[in-house]
């Protein structure tokens, strides 16, 4: 292993060792709380532009697959672990986390103080940081940073969106003898998915809900998709996860105040929960460390019931959009708004992530919510 320096904006300078790719990188850092899917959490798009801290301290230690990927590749600038485990045993695993990280220059920063990490984040907030196996000037990385665009200054949806349209057809991953996802049931109706960042088990799950889906890149037409709807060739629309500032997709912000306007079916998740807030009026705003993990409690307001939920998110939507919408889910952390139902609109969102992968399965029902409000 190399040795690897970080420097935060908060002043704070460190030396530890690397694993995966060598380069000098800049992001933005967090802490996840999941005790297992790293492969998962490292593919999913909503990290990029991110150094991820894992708070569980053995990583590495199953390998990695092609069944756990979350998109094509891997999006986070880099991972921050107390212990990278180089031998893998698992019978699913295909190879290690340090060659993953080297096929898609990603950098694995390992022999840290992750507790001394994660409470400094939890105490001061998410915060911009430049790591790099190749300076170890504390000066000149200071410099680097300061030079370096924040990372809500990027629109990261152009570079993981989709850039052309395909269907998906794959369903749910089956745990059972086999190993291997389900035969997907019949199709009960056809939505089109704007791909902000979509994770491809939010997919898997709404073609399991029986629902056939078409993924499209994120500059779309409202205009195609509302003469679409009234063709009767789709009956409603998704918008996916994603990561950055939703402030900054002036553009997509426009598209969505149409189909809005249209009254088409509309189920959205983390920033399409976002994007819907903000297209009705009501401006996100930035929480100070985020929420990203596999242990977030979320009561269902309607049921009464508690959820653990699956989380990865900066920002949230604001109490006043109460105006508008009807709260459905909150989070029992904070008490942010985590789930909302618009009141004249046949819109619906959540911020959590109830495909989970990684996480807990308890939310899954909002995926066949989302095929009744279709044939409602």
């Amino acid at each position: 292993m190399n040795k690897v320096f970080l420097y935060l904006e908060n002043g704070i300078f460190l030396e530890a060792n690397s694993f995966g790719a060598e380069d000098t990188i800049v992001g933005e850092i967090v802490f996840n709380t999941s005790m297992s899917g790293y492969q998962e959490i490292m593919s999913d798009p909503s990290y990029a532009g991110q150094f991820v801290t894992f708070t569980t301290p053995e990583i590495g230690n199953v390998g990695v697959n092609a069944q756990d990927m979350e998109s094509k590749g891997a999006h986070a600038k880099g991972m921050i672990v107390r212990k990278y485990q180089k031998r893998y045993s698992n019978f699913r695993a295909k190879d290690s986390l340090d060659a993953f990280l080297k096929e898609h220059n990603v950098m694995g920063i390992c022999d840290i103080d992750t507790r001394y990490l994660t409470k400094m984040l939890r105490a001061e907030g998410a915060m911009m940081m430049v790591a790099s196996t190749e300076i170890s000037n504390k000066e000149e990385l200071k410099k680097i940073l300061q030079n370096s665009p924040r990372i809500e200054d990027i629109n990261y949806i152009d570079i993981v969106s989709t850039k052309e349209a395909y269907k998906h057809t794959q369903s749910t991953y089956a745990e059972k003898i086999g190993f291997d996802f389900d035969k997907a049931p019949e199709v009960q109706a056809n939505i089109v998915a704007i791909d902000f960042g979509v994770k491809t088990n939010i997919l898997n799950e709404i073609v399991s809900a029986g629902i056939g889906v078409e993924v499209i890149p994120n500059d779309f037409s409202a205009d195609n998709l509302i003469g679409r709807y009234n063709a009767k060739e789709i009956d409603g629309v998704f918008l996916s996860n994603g990561p950055g500032d939703p402030l900054v997709l002036k553009k997509e912000q426009e598209q969505i105040k149409k189909l809005i306007a249209a009254k088409i079916p509309i189920f959205g998740i983390c920033l399409g929960h976002q994007l819907l807030s903000i297209s009705h009026g009501y401006d996100t705003f930035k929480l100070k460390f985020g929420h990203h993990g596999g242990n977030h409690p979320v009561k269902n307001e309607k049921t009464g019931l508690v959820e653990i939920t699956a989380q990865n998110h900066n920002y949230n939507v604001p109490d006043n959009i109460i105006e508008v919408a009807k709260v459905t889910h909150t989070n029992l952390f904070d008490n942010t708004i985590e789930g909302l139902r618009y009141n004249d609109s046949p819109i619906f969102s959540v911020q959590h992530h109830p495909e989970s992968s990684p996480g807990p399965k308890e939310s899954r029902y909002i995926f066949n919510e989302f095929l009744s409000l279709i044939k409602r």
